[in-house]
């Protein structure tokens, strides 16, 4: 009897500490819910560049915080629209883009351009235009990027808004037409435009052209385009002096890309050694001409030298700027190192080739097709066959973006069945 009562007490007890446990997590789970409502509302009166910027960087920050608030926002967007404002829908939209859940951040946007169409705002228009049209091209739908740029282009507003459209929302329906293969449309509105005798929109759409061109493969051509526009911006009095610098600079820097579409190495070095002369410490430029340079086995002391100065003048950045990148962030750029990995391979020395490498791969950037193509060389150079065949198949897996990357591809498809023996 008296076991009896202290089991029955046992289990009253029980059962009491399991109903107050459960009435916790309940408790807990709507004070949760309370604090994401809240915070969402908090966002809606965040005004300024700067301090949605900031908003955007603390989110990016906590992504498993940011995660359950996107969830309800996501909900919000969808049902409760009167809730989520412009402000909050679009710190949101970039933070769900930053943390590639694409499908919320196309509805955030969404909010986003229903409030900029109405208020024909042109900073908002653009800001969720851009936001639309980066899901878009990250989603490979380039149809509903071509309807979303017509439909921007057919909204009455003021000069800035018009300003916008010709500038901006022109030049990317160009290049998605061109994305598509419609080639010889988009060069027909390209040259539509540069009949206008404007020394802006020539220059400007100059480079529209060159971008085509260099879609379609017609690299020569693309090449004069763009040494066109250098020449026309090198003689143009219209721009600050700093904004012609800029813009020269990065004319040189397309201009380095088509060469090296060419396999013409020596005017991609010029290109990129002019621009070297002027920003020495620039860490794109020292690794983009050592990497070409190991790339073509030349220069490989000087190339390796170029490519370590890039490594660390890109952590001396990261380290001014500590506040903008979160610990994830704070890595060395997988494209530097696998640069680095490469040059080693080139002058033979396979083991530390392979340490890099494999560094670079451990990274999500790293997964590029190219960068693994490097890894199973190495591989294949150290006798590791198996290891190379793998790494190789799992090159084929990669999404590929570009034609270098499709071509890229047909040449490990002959590689692995080589090794293969097949």
């Amino acid at each position: 009897m008296k076991e009896s009562k202290l089991i029955r007490i046992a289990l009253a007890v029980g059962a009491a500490l399991l109903a107050f446990a459960i009435f916790s997590d309940r408790t807990l789970a709507a004070d949760d819910d309370d604090a994401i409502h809240k915070r969402i509302l908090k966002l809606n009166s965040v005004t300024g560049n700067e301090a949605m910027q900031a908003q955007f960087k603390e989110l990016v920050k906590d992504s498993a915080g940011t995660k359950k608030m996107l969830k309800v926002a996501d909900e919000w967007a969808k049902e409760k629209k009167d809730k989520i404002h412009y402000n909050a829908a679009y710190i949101l939209g970039l933070a769900a883009l930053q943390l590639k859940d694409l499908d919320i951040a196309a509805d955030l946007f969404q909010v986003c351009s229903d409030e900029a169409t109405k208020l024909k705002s042109a900073n908002k228009l653009e800001q969720s235009f851009n936001g639309q049209l980066s899901v878009l091209l990250q989603q490979k739908k380039y149809d509903e990027a071509e309807k979303l740029c017509l439909k921007m282009l057919e909204i009455d507003g003021d000069e800035r808004v018009k300003q916008f459209q010709i500038l901006d929302v022109q030049k990317r329906l160009i290049l998605i037409t061109a994305k598509q293969g419609k080639i010889d449309e988009a060069l027909k509105m390209t040259d539509k435009i540069l009949s206008n005798d404007n020394e802006i929109l020539n220059w400007y759409f100059g480079e529209v052209k060159g971008g085509v061109l260099q879609e379609a493969g017609r690299y020569k051509e693309a090449a004069e385009a763009f040494t066109d526009v250098l020449t026309k911006l090198e003689k143009s009095e219209l721009l600050k002096p700093e904004e012609k610098e800029s813009e020269i600079d990065r004319m040189r820097y397309l201009l380095s890309g088509v060469y090296i579409e060419m396999n013409d190495v020596d005017k991609c070095a010029e290109q990129l050694q002019a621009l070297l002369k002027k920003h020495p410490d620039n860490a794109t430029y020292n690794n983009d001409l050592g990497f070409v340079w190991a790339d073509h086995n030349k220069n490989l002391d000087e190339a390796e030298k170029m490519i370590r100065k890039a490594i660390e003048e890109d952590r001396k950045q990261r380290k001014e700027n500590a506040a903008d990148f979160t610990p994830d962030e704070d890595k060395d750029n997988a494209a530097y190192i696998d640069s680095l990995g490469w040059v080693l391979f080139k002058k033979k020395q396979y083991a530390e080739a392979k340490k890099y490498l494999l560094e670079a791969t451990k990274e999500k950037d790293g997964q590029h097709v190219e960068i693994l193509d490097h890894l199973a060389d190495v591989h294949m150079a150290l006798g590791e066959k198996d290891q190379a065949i793998a790494t190789w198949k799992k090159a084929l897996d990669t999404d590929p973006d570009t034609k270098r990357d499709h071509k890229r591809m047909e040449e490990i498809r002959k590689k692995l069945k080589a090794a293969q023996g097949k």
